[in-house]
């Protein structure tokens, strides 16, 4: 059983969040917890802004995804999306989907979640050769747990692999997903996004 099934079925809410409030409100002279690479990632997400969805099937994939939708008001309205996969599997949502980067959001895959950095790494597959600032504000990102990597020097290591004839252009990180944050020099230039993740167990 993974980590995020056993914390997101866990019989106490309350002993989850304090485990997670321990380890935020930690000195960051102290020594390094080294926690699983799941548990890590996932608080530097939430530490970053960043809200995801854990699911353990297709079925929870579709309504989580549904869930979205209605809270943000995005039915019947334009998504940015270069997928066709993400089209097709799910094109019973009522969506028009599109190339416009006035769209209300922007849907798309990745090529692995960073777990010491809580970020998404992505690349030309997903972005072509757009920049971040020229895509929509809100983002879709749709994953699997078996794209969890530790840094990001093995995430693109990871790429390499896999991309051996041509290796994706364009890949960066997006990091920081709270629009409305203050902006400091460690993230200027940077491009906040609000940011939802879809993840599919899969291992």
């Amino acid at each position: 059983m993974s980590l995020f099934r056993k914390l997101f079925f866990s019989k106490s809410k309350s002993d989850q969040k304090n485990k997670e409030r321990h380890i935020e409100d930690r000195s960051k002279y102290m020594p390094e917890i080294n926690l699983p690479i799941d548990e890590s990632f996932m608080i530097n997400f939430k530490r970053n802004g960043g809200k995801f969805l854990y699911c353990d099937n297709e079925n929870e994939i579709l309504d989580s995804f549904d869930k979205i939708l209605l809270e943000n008001d995005w039915y019947e309205k334009d998504v940015c999306c270069f997928d066709i996969g993400l089209e097709h599997r799910f094109s019973n949502f009522n969506l028009n989907f599109t190339k416009n980067m006035s769209a209300s959001f922007f849907f798309a895959t990745c090529e692995y979640l960073i777990s010491d950095s809580g970020s998404i790494l992505v690349s030309s597959n997903q972005l072509k050769e757009k920049k971040l600032p020229e895509l929509p504000d809100n983002f879709i990102i749709f994953a699997s747990t078996s794209q969890l990597v530790t840094s990001i020097g093995e995430g693109l290591k990871g790429i390499k692999q896999k991309n051996r004839k041509s290796i994706p252009s364009n890949i960066t990180t997006i990091k920081n997903f709270e629009t409305q944050k203050e902006k400091d020099f460690l993230s200027y230039g940077s491009s906040s996004k609000n940011l939802y993740l879809l993840l599919l167990e899969d291992l």
